[in-house]
């Protein structure tokens, strides 16, 4: 294990001036909430206005600036700085401006503050690394080591490797604690078996094969999962892609044309849609993912405003998941899309052109958020995102991007290798090696 803080490229803070960066640091009174019998603007308001003002600075200078604005807000008057020991009042803050629905933290408001503490170490690039180990015993094929898609939670990383089998791994002490296994079935070819996607929603994880089985485990649980959804390739063709949430699970095929989507709700395991034609001109690469490795053919991603936002390398649709008959936006791509680099967060998403160009775009309404050139033309970059960041892959070097006005901040990490799969939270990121390490770093406030 190691700690670093990576160089950046722009000296600049977020926050643009020192002024704000000390406006950053948190010197509000205790959490015991209290009014003051003389104030003169009721406290829902004050609350209210307090929401406002931290929304619209975390809009115009990103969300670090909340916190400035929130500290010169709180010392207007007595009244004023009485509201700031609300704890429901930080459970909203936390929530508009780090996305946050649960606490890991004794209050709201020192969830708040590790929030944005952790974003600062990700905006200076102060993370703590570490290699991933687990025991490879009881591999007979070399390519069952190959780790094809990854997920996180707020305590686990989930690996789903070409042999059909996820690996879990405690992100506290960075120990494998568990490892899923379906059971056996015929095969339809050499990497029928591959994970294809997982979804953590504690304590159950579901995962996909390219098979198109769905499996459902219980985290500390049995190690052979259940299998939910039995698939039919045949019929279906390869199951590309699988996410979701608590709520729905999406997942996106290829090889049989107008079945390109479906959807399951999450609690019933009901199938509840099948369509698109998203992936038709793909039709024919679905079928060699089942026996050889090929090129990315589509991702499929699930945002916290109940829609899915699929792609291919010539197209993209946004589907509102309580109503995807009719999806929100369909877009073909006259440039090309880099599949790999498509990510979202939870309103948005990241896209990389055949030129290197990244753009990102409100999911509701396509409005661009920022762009920024990768300098990555017709290379296979590895791409995610998290609520302020993104990242890059390619040739080995990791660049990490803020997606408020798309400046380049620093580079990650310029040794690991070819990169099968990256995803990344506010606080982890992780890349599975094609050499089958899987790299962790930790940017949590210490």
């Amino acid at each position: 294990m190691s700690s670093s803080s990576s160089s950046s490229s722009s000296s600049e803070d977020v926050n643009g001036s020192g002024t704000r960066r000390r406006g950053g640091d948190f010197g509000a009174p205790s959490l015991t909430r209290r009014r003051a019998n003389n104030e003169i603007w009721p406290g829902p308001f004050v609350e209210d206005l307090v929401v406002q003002v931290a929304i619209d600075a975390s809009r115009s200078l990103g969300r670090l600036a909340a916190a400035a604005a929130l500290a010169n807000l709180f010392q207007v008057c007595s009244t004023w700085q009485a509201v700031s020991r609300s704890d429901p009042l930080w459970h909203r803050l936390t929530s508009v401006i780090w996305g946050r629905t649960h606490t890991m933290h004794d209050s709201w408001r020192e969830e708040y503050m590790y929030r944005h503490r952790t974003a600062q170490n990700f905006r200076a690039g102060r993370s703590i690394y570490d290699t991933l180990h687990f025991d490879s015993a009881g591999v007979e094929n070399p390519d069952g080591l190959t780790c094809r898609c990854l997920t996180l939670s707020d305590t686990h990383l989930a690996c789903g490797f070409a042999d059909g089998t996820v690996r879990l791994f405690d992100l506290a002490n960075r120990q494998h604690v568990g490892t899923f296994d379906t059971h056996p079935r015929d095969r339809f070819g050499r990497f029928s078996r591959a994970v294809s996607g997982i979804v953590i929603t504690d304590p159950r994880i579901v995962f996909a094969t390219l098979d198109g089985d769905i499996h459902v485990a219980i985290i500390d649980g049995e190690s052979i999962a259940r299998t939910a959804h039995l698939g039919n390739v045949v019929n279906d063709g390869a199951l590309v892609d699988f996410t979701g949430c608590d709520r729905w699970w999406v997942a996106l095929y290829a090889g049989v044309p107008g079945r390109a989507v479906r959807v399951w709700d999450g609690n019933t395991e009901g199938l509840v849609y099948v369509n698109t034609n998203l992936t038709d001109p793909e039709a024919v690469m679905g079928w060699h993912t089942l026996t050889e490795l090929t090129d990315t053919i589509g991702r499929v991603r699930v945002t916290s405003q109940q829609s899915a936002v699929a792609c291919t390398s010539l197209r993209y649709m946004v589907l509102d998941l309580r109503n995807p008959e009719f999806p929100l936006h369909d877009q073909e791509c006259r440039r090309g899309l880099t599949v790999t680099s498509f990510d979202t967060n939870n309103d948005a998403f990241i896209m990389v052109d055949s030129r290197g160009l990244a753009t990102v775009r409100r999911v509701d309404t396509l409005e661009e958020v920022c762009r920024f050139n990768t300098r990555q033309q017709n290379v296979n970059v590895m791409g995610c995102m998290n609520q302020g960041y993104a990242l890059m892959c390619g040739a080995g070097v990791i660049r990490v991007w803020e997606i408020e006005q798309g400046r380049r901040l620093y580079i990650l990490s310029d040794n690991v290798g070819g990169v099968n799969a990256m995803v990344a939270d506010d606080r982890h990121v992780a890349a599975a090696g094609s050499d089958s390490r899987i790299h962790l770093w930790d940017f949590g406030a210490q």
